[in-house]
């Protein structure tokens, strides 16, 4: 059985937020809150017994309401970038917030990441609710979103994504948690990093796809240090932000990744239900609390700028549709 506890964290203009911690029978623990639906942070067991936290996070409320940094949020309407921050859907021209030069990125300024969800807390799990208005951040259709987060006895926190319409749309959601199983500030250059992808999606400097599926080549990723892979051009170190196509793709969870610190002996297997994981080495996180290449990310989820690219998969959902996405990170 899961204990899971609610604290008052702060009020905001549209309602208050919570900090929720569930604790499983050994000790290991996750805490969520309402704001963004939001991962605050996953503490677990090394090898020699001790709790630690394995992602990047902040203390307070204060610190997500100031991030610029996506820190563990729930990402939305639409994860990662659509070209020009336009789209053409059913016949209908589609103009969304640029927050990323000319492309959206995130669902752009009114993006899932700053909002208030609600929140119900059921045996062994929370579920965040959230209804996003026609036309909010540019995106047709009213859209409802639940986000559910459970953490279980073997340390695996399985999230949920339920989405409906009432107007043909785009959807297209993820977790923007920053891994660092090490538990301390030391970076993630000698983490270790399989990811069970043969091909990437070839994108332009500014990360939009060029429509092509190519080999992953000197990406690929079999299990070597991730900062092998990190270059360094005019004296500045240039890491990934790359989609990578996963080779097994069904509607069940499948394997994507597996991520693991020596020093610590900590495992993170990631499966999922979605056709795609992106991996970003956080070369931009900024902010005093956190530093470039701090975490990364491996945000599973449909490939970027799908909408405008015809061979990509499908990310539109009508209405009469629900939308069904898991993810799943099991920590030993």
């Amino acid at each position: 059985m899961t204990l899971i506890n609610c604290t008052p964290w702060g009020e905001m203009a549209n309602g208050p937020a919570y900090l929720f911690r569930l604790t499983n029978s050994s000790g290991a623990f996750v805490e969520l809150t309402n704001y963004g639906a939001t991962i605050v942070s996953i503490h677990v067991h090394d090898r020699n017994g001790r709790l630690g936290n394995v992602i990047l996070g902040y203390d307070n409320l204060q610190g997500y309401m100031a991030d610029t940094n996506y820190m563990g949020a729930t990402i939305g309407r639409f994860a990662n970038r659509i070209a020009g921050a336009a789209f053409e859907l059913e016949g209908s021209f589609y103009q969304l917030e640029a927050n990323d030069g000319v492309n959206t990125n995130h669902g752009g300024h009114s993006g899932f990441h700053g909002k208030v969800f609600s929140h119900e807390i059921d045996e062994n799990s929370i579920i965040f609710r959230y209804i996003s208005p026609d036309g909010e951040g540019g995106f047709p259709g009213t859209l409802q979103l639940t986000v559910t987060y459970q953490w279980t006895e073997g340390n695996a926190l399985l999230i949920r994504y339920h989405a409906t319409t009432d107007q043909p749309t785009i959807a297209n959601f993820t977790n923007h948690a920053y891994f660092n199983l090490s538990g301390e500030k030391s970076g993630i250059d000698d983490h270790k990093l399989r990811i069970y992808s043969d091909n990437i999606v070839e994108a332009n400097p500014h990360h939009i796809p060029t429509g092509l599926i190519l080999p992953a080549g000197a990406l690929t990723f079999n299990g070597g240090n991730v900062g092998q892979k990190i270059a360094e051009e005019d004296g500045r170190r240039t890491g990934l932000n790359t989609c990578y196509v996963l080779n097994k793709q069904n509607t069940q969870l499948h394997q994507a990744c597996q991520l693991a610190d020596p020093k610590t002996g900590r495992n993170l297997t990631i499966h999922t239900s979605y056709p795609g994981i992106l991996l970003y080495t956080g070369d931009y996180i900024t902010g005093e609390t956190h530093q470039p290449f701090g975490g990364l990310c491996l945000e599973c989820q449909y490939f970027p700028d799908s909408p405008n690219q015809a061979t990509f998969p499908d990310t539109i959902l009508r209405p009469g549709e629900f939308y069904d996405h898991s993810i799943q990170f099991h920590f030993n």
